[in-house]
């Protein structure tokens, strides 16, 4: 058959966009994130993490979102916070009853801090001391984990927790 051609020789190739026009396309794309989007993510999860932390240290109270379970009573320092301050943590200077309450205060104020955006950086400063000390001297096989609290805590203090915040709302108040 004289003078036709395959089907495949027939179709004439368009380039289309190259690789790097989707690789640039898709780096536009990620720059318009907004970063009170990433702030308020980032201000959540971290404080879902120490919030947890600290309810596995106290009896009386919980609060828990995803249950939507809410137990009010006096809270009290668990047994097991103190046997695990004076067991298995054994921070060095402070005694494990002092040391498992200053984490249960400090892992319920300072989320709730960083939740609402009041004070986010101090807040920010205060969990990334803990994360500090946790890596030192209680988990330091826990690196991965705590690099990336460390992150998070460190894009806080550095950036701020973004306008969905009582910080911003205060500032634009006060600029007003």
């Amino acid at each position: 058959m004289k003078g036709t051609t395959h089907p495949i020789q027939a179709q004439t190739v368009h380039p289309g966009r190259s690789v790097s026009h989707w690789i640039t396309a898709a780096n536009r794309a990620m720059t318009r994130i907004p970063e009170d989007f990433i702030a308020l993510i980032g201000r959540f999860s971290i404080a879902a993490v120490f919030w947890k932390s600290g309810q596995t240290k106290i009896e009386g109270f919980s609060l828990d979102l995803v249950d939507r379970s809410l137990t009010l009573g006096w809270p009290r320092l668990s047994d097991s916070a103190v046997f695990l301050f004076r067991e298995e943590y054994r921070l060095p200077v402070l005694s494990p009853e002092l040391a498992a309450t200053l984490a249960a205060l400090a892992e319920h104020a300072l989320p709730v801090l960083i939740l609402l955006g009041l004070g986010t950086r101090l807040a920010a400063l205060g969990l990334l001391t803990m994360t500090a000390v946790i890596q030192l001297f209680v988990y330091p096989d826990a690196y991965p984990t705590h690099g990336v609290w460390a992150a998070l805590l460190l894009y806080l203090m550095v950036r701020g927790p973004g306008r969905v915040s009582l910080d911003a709302y205060i500032r634009r108040s006060w600029h007003s």
